[in-house]
C-alpha cells in the first residue's frame, strides 16, 4: 500500500531556484582571474570554460545511473 506524502517531503519540481546573490563575483574576483591568465581575456574564459567542463564531467561521475536514466557502468578497481 503506498504511503501518504508529508507535508515535510519535497518533490522535485518543488526545489527552489539558486539565489544568484549566493553566486556574486566582485570585481576584484574578476580582476583577479585575468590576471591569473597574464592579462589574456581569452586564456581566461578558456580556463573558466576548462574549469566548468571538469566540474559537469566530476557531478555526472558521481550522479546515480537512475538519476541519469542510463546503464549503471561497472566500477573500475582502485588501486
Amino acid at each position: 500500500m503506498p504511503r501518504e506524502p508529508k507535508s515535510t517531503d519535497t518533490l522535485v519540481s518543488e526545489v527552489q531556484p539558486a539565489n544568484p546573490a549566493d553566486f556574486d563575483v566582485s570585481e576584484q574576483d574578476i580582476d583577479e582571474a585575468i590576471a591569473a591568465c597574464e592579462g589574456d581575456a581569452r586564456a581566461t574564459i578558456r580556463a573558466l570554460l576548462v574549469a566548468y567542463a571538469m566540474l559537469e564531467r566530476d557531478m555526472s561521475l558521481r550522479a546515480s545511473a537512475g538519476f541519469m536514466r542510463r546503464p549503471a557502468r561497472p566500477r573500475r578497481p582502485v588501486g
